[in-house]
């Protein structure tokens, strides 16, 4: 694997070496050991998978609330999404500045998100499928989001939006969440 920093502290892209053949090729997706040796979180609590109908579904902001935050290692395993982590942590140099990759089945790159970011995603194909593997179990009463249009980020999003839960278009605006702490 091949662990690339990217310009939000913590976020990094991990990318596929596999190996070829004439039966097709193989790659380690997890390696706890490589993990590790990268300084990354190395635990997996549980594991979950999206399943997207139509191109333009957009899923996020999400984030879980102290102490339950997660790591999320992000990766579409059919079809293509572009996957956007926002750096929330306040005492961060990033702080509220966003980051987005184009995570496709074919090529099996990951986005490793740590604690402390909000994290979105929307599917730039019908049919996509994206894989996450999570540190810390689901707590429902810690589960909080901010809006995808939120203009305390502008995140450039690749397409309309076709499909979006009332809920992830409900979130408030991070401003307003952030005045009531």
């Amino acid at each position: 694997m091949i662990f690339t920093k990217t310009r939000l502290p913590g976020l990094v892209l991990v990318e596929l070496e596999p190996s070829r053949d004439a039966r097709g090729s193989f790659a380690r997706i997890w390696c706890r050991r490589e993990f590790a040796a990268a300084g990354l979180d190395v635990e997996i609590a549980q594991s979950s998978l999206s399943s997207n109908a139509a191109r333009g579904t957009l899923r996020g902001l999400h984030f879980q609330r102290p102490p339950h935050e997660e790591v999320k290692l992000v990766r579409c395993v059919r079809g293509a999404i572009f996957d956007v982590a926002v750096d929330l942590r306040p005492n961060s140099a990033t702080y509220c500045r966003w980051q987005g990759f184009e995570l496709a089945a074919e090529t099996g790159a990951a986005l490793y998100i740590p604690r402390g970011f909000a994290h979105g995603f929307e599917t730039l194909t019908d049919d996509s499928e994206v894989l996450y593997q999570i540190s810390a179990f689901y707590a429902p009463e810690a589960s909080a989001g901010v809006r995808w249009d939120d203009p305390a980020f502008a995140i450039d999003w690749p397409l309309p939006v076709a499909a979006i839960s009332e809920k992830d278009r409900s979130w408030p605006d991070y401003r307003a969440l952030t005045a009531l702490r």
